[in-house]
């Protein structure tokens, strides 16, 4: 619609003429990563072991779903509500119960560098830049919402596949901010609000800019950041007041939920919003957007923040956006993927009342882009430790993620050095979730 021009009236009325002529308008395909930095127990959310020892199982009861057989902790009532629109995979597993180098596994397909927090090779929204961003230069091709965690950059791809990234306001629950790139002096987004001065404006700024040499020195990340910024569809695609306050509620607009331990992570205000952003991008166009939804990382009094504040508030985020989807039309085209770098240990510390680091086996929940709801992909033993059956990898589910946006994973780039890297070292589609 940006790059075009049309109103959306306009655009309907295109549609339902090609329809009637048999034809129809596809939607660029989108994936939303939920990204529960930190690691979320799996036994405490989707994959509950009623029948294990007290000391593994936890405080929380197994529930029935929408789907019968499948079973999901008590804290997740909104999520069961809508067990046929989503799946399960219960048997990822990896071999490094570290955060920094986990979160390169899990966005990379690739094991760590010599400094697990910087990129050695590049993140899957960055491969995705790379190869879809000419498709629509009007809104970036990979967005993060919030905060960068490991993993997420570019390597040696480069500053243009880098993310574009928001930050969400600290002190309200909206609206949000661009803070990776200012514009030029003197240009401000008022005086480019309406089509007219934005023409004159754009006008006036190649002139200036022809006249210093100012546009020759700019380099190709600048200029996407200049043509995203000054982008109707860019703009359109980050207005939070365009949506019903009735929407932003079903997504959850409550109070910070703070426990009392000073040194722990609360979940923020505005959770529920940043998983707004992301369906209102993916809307827009955007191909790949991961939305920070941290820390996970509980190991002291896990129940009681899983049940005070962290799992109503991702049960309501998660259903809202799944529902969303589903009926604006975009669950098809939009992969939506939560997950974390691992899951939490099966056995509980009963010193902290926690639960630690656990890479053996861990699960994540899948929906749209073709995905079948209401399966359950591989099983965990019956204390939550291993696979017991259909293991799957973090690059299987890369594999996925890639497919499903028609990325081609036989392209090799280059490093630093002139190494030619494939875009996957290992892994396959998961085509039991399909």
């Amino acid at each position: 619609m940006g790059m075009a021009g049309l109103s959306l009236s306009q655009l309907l009325r295109l549609e339902a003429k090609a329809s009637a002529q048999g034809r129809s308008t596809p939607r660029p395909k989108s994936v939303i990563i939920l990204w529960m930095r930190g690691g979320p127990s799996h036994l405490d959310m989707w994959d509950p072991k009623p029948d294990a020892p007290l000391e593994y199982r936890g405080e929380f009861k197994a529930v029935s779903t929408k789907v019968p057989g499948i079973q999901l902790t008590d804290l997740l009532p909104m999520s069961g509500r809508i067990m046929d629109k989503w799946s399960i995979i219960r048997s990822l597993h990896h071999d490094i119960p570290d955060h920094f180098k986990g979160d390169q596994v899990c966005f990379t397909g690739y094991p760590p560098g010599p400094d697990p927090e910087q990129n050695v090779m590049p993140s899957c929204g960055s491969i995705v830049a790379r190869q879809l961003q000419h498709k629509n230069r009007k809104l970036p091709a990979y967005v993060v919402v919030r905060k960068m965690a490991a993993g997420m950059g570019s390597a040696y791809l480069g500053k243009s596949c880098d993310p574009f990234q928001t930050m969400a306001d600290p002190n309200k629950d909206g609206p949000f901010r661009i803070p990776n790139f200012e514009l030029p002096e003197a240009i401000s987004l008022d005086r480019l609000g309406s089509r007219r001065s934005l023409l004159e404006g754009m006008d006036r700024l190649q002139r200036d800019m022809d006249q210093s040499g100012q546009m020759e020195a700019m380099d190709e990340f600048q200029q996407r950041a200049w043509d995203i910024v000054t982008s109707k569809a860019a703009r359109e695609a980050f207005d939070f007041d365009a949506e019903p306050r009735s929407v932003r509620e079903r997504y959850g607009l409550l109070p910070a939920f703070k426990v009392e331990e000073p040194d722990r992570f609360g979940v923020p205000a505005n959770w529920g919003q940043r998983v707004l952003l992301a369906r209102r991008l993916v809307e827009g166009g955007v191909r790949l957007v991961t939305v920070d939804m941290g820390n996970w990382d509980a190991h002291k009094a896990i129940f009681d923040e899983l049940r005070r504040g962290f799992l109503p508030r991702w049960d309501r985020a998660y259903s809202a956006l799944i529902e969303d989807l589903d009926q604006r039309g975009l669950l098809d085209s939009t992969m939506v993927i939560a997950w974390g770098e691992f899951g939490r240990t099966p056995r509980i510390n009963t010193a902290n009342a926690g639960r630690d680091h656990w890479s053996n086996v861990f699960s994540a929940a899948v929906a749209g882009g073709g995905i079948q709801g209401g399966r359950v992909v591989g099983s965990s033993d019956a204390k939550g430790e291993s696979p017991d059956s259909n293991p799957k990898t973090p690059q299987d589910l890369l594999a996925t993620l890639y497919r499903h946006l028609d990325v081609d994973t036989t392209v090799q780039y280059a490093d630093h050095a002139g190494r030619p890297h494939p875009v996957l070292p290992s892994g396959s589609p998961i085509d039991e979730l399909f």
